[in-house]
């Protein structure tokens, strides 16, 4: 199965209910068709970029979480109606991270021995 990044902004209300609940019926969702969720991360209330108009409304700040999960595209379809459905969504988007979720781990070994290793310099002479 696919691994993905889901980045969502959702209305901001004082109350965290709505959040909380947006994120377990999405999180529900990909477990029920098969998928696994492996992190569930809130970044916190931020002020959009700008003014964004989502279900008659206009918002100014926003709540921003992420989630990451491995699961069959077909799922991205359905998940994609509910966030189009739901008005306590501004904004989402999904981004495949890798075909398996082992290819993020040998591009992050990867990435950790070119940084481990000396820089190699060749010096050769001019005129």
């Amino acid at each position: 199965m696919p691994f993905y990044q889901m980045l969502c902004i959702a209305t901001h209300v004082n109350e965290y209910r709505h959040i909380k609940e947006l994120v377990r019926q999405t999180a529900t969702h990909v477990l029920k068709e098969g998928g696994v969720v492996r992190e569930i991360k809130y970044l916190g209330a931020l002020s959009l970029p700008q003014r964004m108009r989502r279900h008659k409304a206009v918002h100014s700040v926003g709540d921003y979480w992420t989630l990451h999960f491995d699961t069959a595209p077909r799922t991205l379809r359905s998940l994609n109606a509910i966030m189009r459905r739901d008005p306590r969504v501004i904004r989402w988007t999904v981004l495949k991270l890798a075909e398996k979720v082992e290819d993020v781990a040998e591009e992050g070994q990867k990435a950790r021995q070119k940084a481990a290793s000396p820089p190699s310099v060749v010096l050769t002479e001019c005129c």
